[in-house]
């Protein structure tokens, strides 16, 4: 170790431009992948938010954001069905949002029954569960976007409305805003007529099988899709990734920054290994063992690794900080930091003994030449 420290500190410069190739790799790779996983996790971002077992969707929907109609009978039936405790409505559909300057935006309307304890509803303060009509929340990420930091009157779709409060987790990937208000405002926005809804959420009895729920319901209403959440928040995430221009220009991203990353870091431990060939033919000719010769090369290698992927980590985190002032759902998750420092690593490694080849082909009589 203390030689292979020693080797590289003999020419810093090059040492320096290692690390800050291969820091630059690390951050490439986390920064990709953090913008993948925030796209991937705010595609299912209101699934997961609910705290219902099962959805009832209309047949072949792929997510929330591209919803269809459903019979509000349908409640009913499916409350009819043995171990289910509650139904809930939710109705979801773009609207035209008009800010207090005259200006209108795109939004999306979410708006559901109240009772379920994670998808954000305008409630009273009196905390009696009265929930307040004609009013919206809008996330902090879109705040000044939409005028609303004020909790100004506004209008949906040319009908009455005004901003009651500012919530967070709730940022946008659409380009056009999550906007939550109560079912019935939700419903009335988007046009629903009285007798139509468009999901259905679920809860199960405490006790019950989910699955045998499910089935049941099902067989109750062959007309729609009965999905867990997860289910349905995978086929969510599919879609958008996969079918839509956005995630696949994300996924095409992702993963070149991945592979352009391992290439930096590849080509730098391999070129710094290349212009060390007289010492390790010197560390031959003195009688040095091909196996000294190696753990040498493999030091180096980890150093510079290590070195440079501790830097690419500590100028990663700042930036993506910074990045969530513009893009809210940027996601770095524990996992994604870690997956790459030991790929990097890895890569590092791998240079190494690709290197090892050529060093421990040397001629030892090739430095006494030189």
């Amino acid at each position: 170790m203390r030689l292979a420290w020693r080797n590289l500190s003999h020419d810093r410069m090059r040492f320096v431009v290692t690390v800050i190739g291969i820091a630059f790799a690390t951050f490439l790779m986390i920064f990709q992948g953090s913008l993948f996983t925030g796209f991937v996790r705010a595609s299912s971002k209101v699934i997961d938010a609910g705290d219902a077992e099962l959805w009832i969707t209309p047949r072949g929907v792929s997510c929330v954001e591209f919803g269809a109609v459903l019979p509000a009978r349908f409640r009913d039936l499916a409350m009819g069905v043995s171990g289910v405790a509650k139904v809930e409505r939710l109705a979801a559909g773009y609207v035209t949002f008009q800010k207090p300057s005259g200006l209108r935006e795109s939004v999306f309307l979410l708006g559901a029954d109240p009772g379920n304890d994670r998808l954000p509803t305008p409630f009273l303060k009196d905390g009696n569960g009265a929930v307040m009509t004609e009013t919206l929340l809008v996330d902090a990420s879109n705040a000044d976007k939409l005028e609303a930091i004020n909790l100004p009157d506004v209008e949906i779709n040319r009908q009455r409305a005004r901003v009651g409060g500012i919530i967070e987790g709730f940022g946008s990937f659409l380009g056009a805003p999550y906007v939550f208000t109560a079912y019935a405002d939700a419903a009335r926005y988007v046009g629903l007529g009285s007798e139509e809804t468009m999901f259905l959420l679920v809860h199960v009895a405490p006790g019950q099988d989910v699955e045998t729920v499910r089935r049941a319901l099902g067989e109750r209403l062959p007309q729609v899709d009965v999905l867990t959440r997860s289910e349905f928040a995978n086929r969510s995430r599919f879609f958008w990734v996969v079918k839509t221009g956005a995630g696949g220009a994300l996924l095409t991203a992702g993963l070149l920054g991945f592979v352009v990353g391992l290439v930096i870091v590849s080509q730098n431990i391999y070129a710094t290994t290349m212009e060390n060939l007289e010492e390790f033919a010197t560390l031959k000719a003195v009688g040095a063992p091909n196996a000294y010769v190696r753990g040498v090369v493999l030091n180096q290698a980890l150093i510079s690794g290590g070195a440079g992927a501790v830097l690419g980590l500590l100028a990663t985190f700042p930036l993506v900080q910074l990045t969530l002032r513009f893009i809210s759902w940027i996601y770095t998750p524990w996992w994604l930091p870690v997956g790459m420092i030991i790929v990097s690593l890895l890569m590092c490694a791998l240079a190494s003994v690709v290197s090892i080849r050529k060093v421990i082909a040397i001629e030892p009589g090739r430095v006494f030449r030189a």
